[in-house]
């Protein structure tokens, strides 16, 4: 589908040229994301996006640093409105899941296979961070950031694994295509990992 063109600022074309890339590297790998392609779904010219980004390799890297900083923010916006509702573990596993299931979880699966790795603090540092801090006085954070990794990993995989996952150990039917009774079992999970939680 090609877009009608419009006249833009140079930062916003920036910006939108980077949008659809990260939705083509979601949508089908770094193989996708190509200057006609990108050019077509924001209605430019191949030669606008090379205006913008010089070539195809260049703008690779800078949509990497791109969707590594949109799911990091993503990811710190989710962790900062459940820390002020004071909310349980399974509204946080829940508000992650619902994160990756609207397309972070297939970018942040793209960026990884794409070679992007964030080199800066860890993406996660916030969340295990405030989890870390409820937990009792003398808890390993190496546990909390290994409770941490897995419930991404899971969440990440979900939307594009988690139904076929499920299958395969046996579960069939809705029990298979419906992901509340597992993200039920992952908060059950970190609750364990991570033991009583403690709010000042």
């Amino acid at each position: 589908m090609t877009a009608p063109r419009t006249r833009r600022s140079p930062e916003e074309a920036r910006r939108v040229i980077l949008d659809a890339a990260a939705a083509l590297l979601a949508e089908g790998g770094v193989a996708a994301v190509q200057v006609r392609a990108v050019a077509a779904r924001v209605g430019m010219t191949d030669a606008g996006v090379t205006h913008h980004f010089g070539n195809r390799d260049k703008l690779l890297a800078e949509l990497l640093r791109h969707g590594g900083r949109r799911v990091r923010a993503a990811l710190t916006d989710v962790l900062a409105q459940w820390l002020d509702r004071d909310a349980d573990l399974l509204e946080l596993v829940e508000s992650l899941e619902t994160l990756y299931r609207r397309g972070y979880g297939e970018l942040a699966v793209a960026l990884h296979a794409a070679g992007w790795r964030d080199r800066g603090a860890g993406m996660l540092d916030p969340v295990v961070d405030a989890l870390h801090r409820l937990r009792p006085p003398g808890s390993a954070l190496d546990d909390t950031r290994h409770a941490v990794a897995a419930l991404h990993q899971a969440m990440a995989t979900e939307a594009l694994y988690g139904s076929a996952f499920r299958r395969s150990a046996g579960l069939t039917g809705p029990a298979a295509n419906n992901s509340a009774a597992h993200v039920r079992w992952w908060a059950r999970q970190l609750g364990l990992a991570l033991g009583p939680l403690t709010r000042s």
